[in-house]
């Protein structure tokens, strides 16, 4: 980083450098985001499991700063040097710099500013430049704190990805399941493609039972979510069979489950109708990603098919312009506007995504909406980086984080996938191979987040293939 070099005495450096008259600085605040559904789960220790989880993507989303030549980077981890050696190894020559605060709350811009030491010589840095982006996974008020805190001691704060302080309630509400599920019914009219699967919303796990056990006897399967989740937890999905048949046993059973965990008695509860969905089928979950503006132009990113298991758990995403048919493609972006401009309206500013059901039949329903950055917004920022605005037609992108070593021994280390894995890592000539997402889920959980880039969708799950055999070696 260029460093002011005049002579001349100031109590301050000066407000920009020349270059550098602008800085982004990208916070990674993916648990402040999730902390009212997170500080419920119980045991305690289950808690800081999700917690510590939820962190390791802190080495992901140094990714979604991609573009950005110049860049403070606030983290709730450490990055290992290597990793950061990697990062550099795929983007490119960057400037920037890694901050974590000291305390470990969840809540890490509170944790940012109460750390006076890292808070000071952060501010002392920022003072160097004209303009700072302030930029988050997501919206919350400790975020909005920091800005305001920023704004107070003298610095030009701007956040081009985040609503007004007096339009940031559009966050939380468009982001639960009930507030998405208010605004479809209040579209019928308007849109009647925006469709949710029937259910109710109710308060408290003794009717949220009662309710399931019916809807599950005479539906032969029932859907539960809290109104806040994190990762696919937070859901509860029956199919026939999975309950005993006898409606007293039935809503026993469900009961007990709801009371493993506390966010079932905190939030209301959303009670669904199965949907009859083909989980062999490539396109049953497509999603879209937006971005708001501060403007108010709405900006449609990519659109993309999930990876979900029976239970509801996310696990990777396929993009580009072919992996969805025609019909579809233009179903979910016709839906995916609409929600926009609702959210545009409202004055919601910055990424959301709408996750969907592909059933059986040909209908399409809303599952849900994120008001934040999302599972692949750090995948488009490189692979937009990477490849340029014709990503979406140019490059066929498979991203997954549900690979596990089944070795027990302990001998695993980022070097050494590196060195494994070498003949298929990304290469920028040919445009082709493999991104490691992450290190420290390798270390501590033996778990492999990646991305792959392929010429096409065949090409891409060929380098799959020789990826999990050079694994082998290892397995």
């Amino acid at each position: 980083m260029k460093k002011n070099t005049s002579k001349k005495k100031q109590k301050k450096p000066p407000l920009g450098n020349g270059k550098n008259n602008e800085i982004i600085v990208y916070i990674f605040n993916v648990v402040e985001d999730e902390w009212s559904f997170l500080s419920t789960v119980q045991p305690i220790e289950k808690r800081y499991e999700k917690i510590n989880s939820s962190n390791m993507a802190a080495e992901c989303y140094l990714f979604a700063n991609a573009s950005a030549d110049n860049f403070f980077y606030i983290s709730p981890i450490e990055i290992p040097e290597n990793f950061k050696n990697y990062f550099l190894e795929v983007v490119g020559k960057k400037n920037f710099e890694i901050f974590v605060p000291q305390m470990k709350t969840g809540l890490i811009c509170k944790d940012l500013y109460t750390d006076k030491s890292l808070f000071s010589d952060l501010i002392n840095k920022l003072r160097r430049y004209e303009k700072i982006k302030l930029i988050s996974y997501a919206v919350s008020p400790e975020f909005l704190e920091l800005k305001e805190r920023l704004i107070q001691l003298g610095l030009n704060v701007i956040t081009p990805e985040a609503p007004d302080l007096e339009n940031a309630w559009t966050v939380n509400f468009y982001g639960s399941k009930s507030g998405i599920r208010q605004l479809a019914q209040q579209s019928k009219a308007d849109e009647p493609d925006f469709i949710m699967p029937e259910g109710i919303i109710c308060v408290g796990r003794l009717d949220a039972a009662k309710i399931a056990a019916n809807t599950y006897l005479n539906d032969k399967g029932v859907v539960l979510k809290t109104n806040k989740g994190s990762g696919g937890d937070g859901v509860l999905i029956f199919r026939e069979g999975e309950l005993p048949n006898d409606y007293k046993m039935c809503e026993k059973r469900i009961y007990e489950l709801l009371s493993e965990d506390g966010y079932w008695e905190r939030y209301p509860i959303i009670i669904e109708k199965l949907i009859n969905v083909d989980y062999r089928s490539f396109g049953a979950f497509p999603n879209i990603e937006f971005k708001i503006h501060r403007n108010g132009k709405i900006e449609m990113l990519y659109y993309c098919v999930m990876m979900v298991t029976k239970e509801g758990k996310y696990y990777g995403l396929d993009i580009h312009e072919d992996v969805l048919n025609e019909r579809i493609a233009t179903r979910i972006t016709d839906t995916g506007y609409y929600i926009a401009e609702k959210y545009a309206e409202e004055g919601y500013r910055g990424h959301f995504d709408v996750d969907m059901i592909s059933a059986k039949g040909g209908k399409i329903y809303v599952s849900e909406s994120n008001t934040r950055n999302t599972g692949g917004t750090d995948i488009y920022k490189l692979t937009k980086y990477l490849f340029g605005d014709d990503f979406f037609s140019d490059v066929y992108v498979l991203n997954r984080n549900n690979y596990k070593f089944k070795t027990k021994k302990n001998y695993l280390t980022f070097e050494k996938i590196l060195e494994i894995t070498k003949p298929i890592l990304f290469n920028k000539k040919t445009k082709e191979g493999l991104v490691i997402s992450s290190s420290i889920s390798i270390i501590e959980n033996k778990k492999l987040l990646y991305t792959i880039y392929g010429k096409n969708k065949k090409r891409a799950y060929q380098l799959e293939q020789e990826l999990f055999k050079l694994l082998e070696k290892i397995n």
